[in-house]
């Protein structure tokens, strides 16, 4: 009998994972991640790993199966919440769930499921997971694990695990992607299990409900700064360039490349508290009034602690037409799939999570891949990551860098 375990996180999905397994016929471990012990910026007076912790005990203890918690907060400071410090201090947006997954979920929380004897490890994300023999050119075959999006699209979650490896898909399992949600919910609902209508979590992957000014003041200090206003009709935005006798890296480049402000071209429309508190696209906390329509961020300074900010959504300064992933930031799923220098791939990729997938071409150069879109995008932002897909398979993926 092939052992999983699974990853119980006290929600609907994990539990609903875990009776599916069961049914299955494997032998299942549930195993809860305590990520977190500062309670001081979590919200209100809950301590949401306690009431998780306890759930996730509760739907063992349904499901008959073996439960233990594993603390794994060191880990968690250490890889996710000091990388975040760091990247925000850096003027750069990080995405701490697809890095949790990359770094302690299918790595730190991987290694001890396999320690225990595990065959598996598996989790309630919304994604699917193929098998599939190919020849190699030099006639030799291997099997290569595929990530697909899940059945529901409104839950599609494989863009959070677009930076797994081969290594670390063979040994997953997802049993809820070919569910939609209300299925999950009738399953756990049929199986009485106390999950089953509890809201989806929010917030930091595996911390909660957190405030993240608060939780990014407790290492990045508070500075006083001015928030700029850029209009329209500035004149960075209407001298057209001539792209047509550059090289192509050339053109790539001057489409991917970030607009340069300075307080001079707009007008000082407020005050903020540190630059590095605030991304691009970003519309709620500047608390300016008086525009005519609400005003967007469309570049932060973490140099000189200036945001600049532009009316509407479709301000010109929130949209270019590629963005750039550096050489070493560049990730493929599929590695069989790796493009060369000089090569290019028609894909499909999004930005964001939940975000509609986008017509593109993939330009790999030597110093690292351009993703052009058929459309332009808007609020490309910086240490992100940008994923990559051909059809409903995920294939790669890459954090985007300032050019």
């Amino acid at each position: 009998m092939k052992r999983v375990v699974v990853g119980l996180s006290g929600g609907v999905d994990s539990s609903v994972a875990a009776y599916l397994l069961k049914e299955q016929g494997y032998e299942v471990i549930g195993l809860f991640m305590k990520n977190w012990h500062d309670d001081t910026v979590t919200i209100s007076n809950e301590c949401p790993w306690l009431e998780d912790s306890n759930d996730a005990l509760m739907v063992a203890e349904k499901l008959g199966i073996p439960f233990q918690t594993v603390d794994l907060s060191e880990q968690y400071k250490e890889k996710i919440v000091d990388y975040m410090f760091n990247e925000y201090e850096n003027g750069r947006t990080p995405n701490p769930d697809v890095l949790c997954n990359r770094e302690i979920k299918f790595d730190v929380f991987m290694k001890i499921a396999l320690s225990l004897g595990a065959d598996y490890v598996a989790t309630g994300h919304y994604c699917r997971k193929e098998e599939e023999v190919i020849t190699n050119e030099d006639g030799t075959q291997q099997t290569v694990y595929k990530l697909l999006a899940g059945v529901d699209p409104n839950k599609d979650q494989s863009y959070f695990l677009c930076q797994l490896s081969q290594e670390q898909l063979a040994k997953s399992l997802f049993p809820v992607g070919e569910l939609l949600k209300p299925q999950v919910r009738e399953i756990a609902t049929k199986m009485n299990l106390i999950t089953a209508d509890k809201k989806d979590s929010q917030g930091l992957c595996f911390i909660g409900k957190v405030r993240l000014p608060e939780f990014l003041q407790q290492q990045l200090k508070p500075k006083d700064g001015f928030i700029y206003e850029i209009p329209k009709e500035a004149e960075i935005f209407n001298t057209q360039k001539d792209l047509s006798s550059l090289s192509l890296e050339e053109q790539l480049f001057e489409e991917a490349k970030s607009y340069t402000y300075n307080p001079s071209m707009g007008k000082k429309v407020g005050e903020h508290y540190g630059a590095h508190f605030f991304t691009i696209g970003q519309r709620k906390g500047l608390n300016v009034g008086g525009t005519a329509e609400p005003l967007f961020i469309i570049a932060t300074d973490v140099k000189e602690n200036i945001i600049y900010t532009g009316q509407g959504n479709q301000h010109p300064g929130l949209f270019h037409k590629a963005l750039f992933v550096k050489e070493d930031e560049i990730h493929w799923i599929r590695e069989d799939m790796v493009l060369q220098a000089g090569e290019t791939m028609s894909i499909l990729a999004r930005i964001r999570y939940r975000q509609p997938l986008q017509k593109a071409t993939l330009y790999k150069m030597q110093d690292g891949m351009y993703v052009r879109f058929e459309e332009p995008q808007s609020a490309i932002t910086e240490g992100q990551f940008v994923s990559w897909h051909i059809g409903e398979e995920l294939i790669g993926s890459g954090v985007i860098s300032k050019v």
